[in-house]
């Protein structure tokens, strides 16, 4: 632990997702306050994370930790690798209490239940006077969502993202109606990338972090992934974050929209903006993102179905989906609605597996921390929803390889709207595709050792015989959803050897599903 000095009234504990220099905690120093940031195992270890997440964060905090400091702010920060580190958060500001005999602690909100409710568990047997703050973050308080939809049995993202627009000023014209005559521009965000517009350049910086890799490695930390310490691109702090922003501005989000849905093998990015890993540890506040955006548009720089659709993830998606997990948390990881069971595939920690999308998305994933969210929706979650892999390990898969994967934002997205495993509380159906969706918005069948178009034999796409298989296994309960009716109309109308050859065909296909 480094920083030691004379007593302090306050500890004020900032944890490694909220890396906001623009708190009001920060407006100016006092002696007599005492930043504790700390990394510990208690963090590193509830699920196995991706090694660059990892470094991500312990770097994003030691830079913050300096810019306290520079900022005539008093810091406490116990690294990984210190011998008093009792790995521990609880442990720790217990010790550094005693420490400094300081006789109030505050904290921000925590945004993941875990957290939360073992810090307010812990402070209420404290003798001490312990204070939770706001993070002054989200433009939504955590059940501000549940309070909006009241006793409505049916929650719509939809319905709250006007809301929102309307309550913000954003995208409104001057009679109140949306911009374009229009809430969602959707349907036109749909288009397969061809080649044409080129790639935006990736100018976000590149740090070595070579160093600290190695003492986290010799800290004992397990992780998986590529750590890429010699070349890290991830934006640390705010200053990096605000220049990544302005590149988006200027020379992606024209082409957000049109792509927003396309996937292209071996390139991740596309015209995406990879801000969430800013956006989500704080260093930038959603507002920003969305005043920008609609300046965009308003200055004629972007087309509106782009700003929308970008806009529409930040203040409608990402606070809708915070309201849904404070609303079902606890218990909502554990959800399993269709009773899937099978572990994941071997693969999923390797990339090695024959169908080329899969192995483009996951292997992106390990080498990068990152999938753009139809790589990580419509292609590794639609095959985990289709072949039954258990929510949970599906779930933890996905909280530990994202680095942008923090708990509040990805379990409702992962088991709510990628695997259907509450029943169709977030999502009005589940989420799947044959082979055909896939091929349309991307290249990824143009060179796969599997033909798109065959549902039966050795060649045959997984995806397509395991779609009808996941219909039939689930028919008693999805057949009355009428976003489903087509569907189930095609499968009722096959004949029934037709119908045993392709669930016979997906039967092969889970049977050896750690080999294809």
């Amino acid at each position: 632990m480094t920083s030691r000095g004379a007593g302090a009234h306050t500890l004020r504990l900032i944890l490694g997702d909220q890396l906001n220099p623009l708190h009001c905690w920060f407006a100016q120093p006092d002696p007599d306050v005492v930043y504790v940031l700390m990394e510990v195992r208690q963090e590193t270890d509830y699920v196995l994370h991706h090694a660059q997440k990892i470094l991500a964060i312990f770097a994003a905090m030691r830079d913050f930790a300096r810019h306290l400091r520079e900022s005539g702010h008093r810091v406490r920060y116990v690294a990984i690798d210190n011998p008093s580190n009792r790995q521990d958060v609880t442990q720790n500001l217990a010790a550094l209490m005693a420490h400094y005999g300081a006789a109030e602690l505050a904290y921000q909100q925590p945004d993941e239940w875990r957290v939360s409710e073992g810090l307010r568990a812990w402070g209420a047997l404290q003798t001490f006077s312990v204070q939770e703050v706001d993070s002054e973050h989200f433009y939504t308080s955590r059940d501000e969502v549940a309070r909006f939809f009241g006793p409505r049995k049916k929650w719509l993202m939809e319905t709250f993202y006007r809301h929102m627009r309307q309550r913000h000023g954003v995208l409104m014209d001057a009679s109140g109606a949306p911009a374009g005559g229009r809430w969602n521009f959707d349907h036109d965000n749909r288009k397969p990338w061809p080649g044409e517009p080129p790639l935006p350049p990736d100018a976000r910086p590149a740090h070595d972090h070579r160093a600290l890799w190695e003492t986290v490695r010799q800290a004992g930390v397990q992780s998986f992934g590529n750590p890429q310490a010699d070349q890290f691109r991830w934006p640390l702090n705010r200053a990096q974050a605000l220049a990544w922003l302005d590149h988006f501005i200027q020379h992606t989000l024209p082409n957000f929209g049109a792509y927003e849905d396309a996937m292209s093998a071996g390139n991740p990015r596309l015209f995406h903006s990879q801000l969430s890993f800013a956006l989500n540890t704080k260093m930038l506040h959603p507002d920003e993102l969305v005043r920008r955006a609609q300046a965009a548009y308003e200055t004629g720089h972007a087309p509106l179905a782009a700003v929308e659709g970008f806009i529409r993830q930040i203040l409608g998606w990402r606070e809708y989906v915070r309201g849904v997990y404070w609303a079902h948390m606890p218990g909502y990881e554990t959800r399993n609605a269709l009773g899937h069971k099978r572990p994941l595939p071997a693969w999923f920690w390797t990339g090695q597996t024959a169908m080329r999308c899969m192995r483009d998305a996951i292997g992106n994933s390990l080498e990068n921390a990152y999938a753009h969210h139809i790589q990580r929706l419509m292609v590794i979650g639609n095959f985990a929803l289709l072949a039954g892999l258990d929510p949970a390990a599906v779930h933890r898969w996905y909280l530990g390889v994202y680095i942008d994967a923090f708990e509040w934002v990805e379990l409702p997205n992962t088991v709510g709207m990628s695997q259907f495993a509450d029943g169709g509380m977030l999502g009005t159906k589940p989420y799947v595709s044959s082979a055909s969706y896939i091929d349309r918005m991307s290249d990824y069948c143009r060179a796969c050792p599997y033909d798109r178009k065959q549902k039966t034999g050795d060649r045959a796409c997984p995806f397509n015989a395991l779609y009808w298989d996941f219909f039939a296994r689930h028919q008693s309960r999805l057949e009355d959803n009428a976003r489903l009716a087509l569907v189930y109309q095609r499968w009722n109308g096959l004949p029934e050897d037709a119908r045993t050859t392709l669930r016979d065909q997906a039967a092969l296909t889970l049977d050896r599903l750690d080999r294809l």
